[in-house]
């Protein structure tokens, strides 16, 4: 699903919301899941998931095209872990 689209479904679901309005909440919440983030803090939604950042120790890489070896710095990377009510509703059968 894309931003629009999510913005889509929540005006077929909320008619009296005006889009600008979805427009803004979106950003909004998107703009502060962005900043916790980046500031090294989870963003929870209970029965979906958590967004946290898991830091990678530097290390050494090779290029794959000429086989030289590079340095590759501390990374901090965004990692997902899915909440117990998605997990189920993704696995039932």
């Amino acid at each position: 699903m894309t931003r629009s689209e999510l913005i889509e479904n929540i005006a077929k679901k909320n008619p009296n919301l005006m889009i600008s309005e979805i427009e803004k909440i979106v950003s909004v919440i998107f703009a502060s899941m962005t900043a916790a983030l980046a500031k090294g803090q989870r963003v929870e939604f209970r029965g979906f998931g958590v967004f946290s950042i898991h830091r990678r120790a530097p290390r050494v890489a090779q290029n794959p095209r000429t086989g030289e070896k590079v340095k590759i710095g501390n990374r901090n990377i965004v990692h997902f872990r899915v909440g117990k009510e998605l997990h189920e509703k993704m696995n039932e059968n």
